[in-house]
């Protein structure tokens, strides 16, 4: 009996300290005055949210100017340069490697040196390892080609570095025929000039062969005229 007591009036007291709790916490609780929208009409038919496709950048070379605006650039960076009083840039860095055809390959007291034609605008140059281009350096000249350090600058911001050759060119068949006509004019022409100025001596003596016999003639006229004794005047 004195059991039953107990566990009622410990019922009786934890029941107490659960109701003295909700009540302490009761008025630290306030009621929100600000309304949140649903995010979606619960009336509508559920739709999902479509994902746009982020095109990715493809990094690619930058792309050349024109072979005139190097040009202008060449030209400004020179006028530059001359106001500064400084070295100019070589016409070379205005070309780009693939715009270049080596000619020949020569030996100076400097060393190997080589003959490059620029073929947007045909014009030649002499270069030297290091003379710098649009897009690389000339780095060495060997017996046959030259060797360039490529540089290329890509979208992205990187720079890739390649060794990129250029082979001397071949003359053609019909270079070398021309080169071989051009070497022999000049041949054929002092052999020509020999054969007029040995025709036109020929008619000088001959001509000179000629007077002497008529002056010969004249001379003895005039002498046996000469000889003739003046008849006197009146009689015939």
């Amino acid at each position: 009996m004195k059991n039953r007591h107990t566990s009622s009036t410990l019922k009786g007291l934890l029941a107490a300290a659960l109701v003295a709790a909700a009540a302490a916490t009761a008025p630290a609780q306030t009621a929100s005055s600000t309304y949140r929208g649903a995010q979606r009409d619960p009336f509508s038919k559920f739709k999902p949210q479509l994902k746009r496709k982020v095109e990715k950048k493809v990094a690619m070379p930058v792309p050349v100017p024109d072979i005139k605006a190097r040009i202008d650039k060449y030209k400004a960076q020179k006028l530059a340069a001359m106001n500064l009083q400084q070295a100019a840039p070589k016409p070379t860095t205005a070309l780009l490697l693939s715009e270049v055809q080596v000619k020949g390959i020569f030996r100076t007291p400097r060393g190997y040196a080589a003959m490059v034609e620029a073929t947007p605008i045909k014009l030649s140059y002499v270069v030297y390892p290091g003379e710098q281009f649009y897009d690389g350096m000339l780095v060495a000249i060997e017996e046959s080609r030259l060797v360039f350090r490529k540089q290329t600058k890509w979208t992205d911001g990187r720079t890739v570095v390649a060794v990129e050759t250029r082979p001397l060119v071949q003359p053609s068949a019909a270079d070398q025929l021309t080169a071989q006509r051009e070497s022999e004019k000049p041949a054929a022409e002092e052999k020509k000039s020999d054969v007029t100025q040995l025709i036109e001596a020929l008619k000088a003596l001959a001509a000179a062969a000629s007077q002497q016999p008529a002056a010969a003639g004249g001379a003895q006229t005039q002498t046996a005229a000469d000889a003739q004794p003046a008849q006197p005047e009146g009689k015939p």
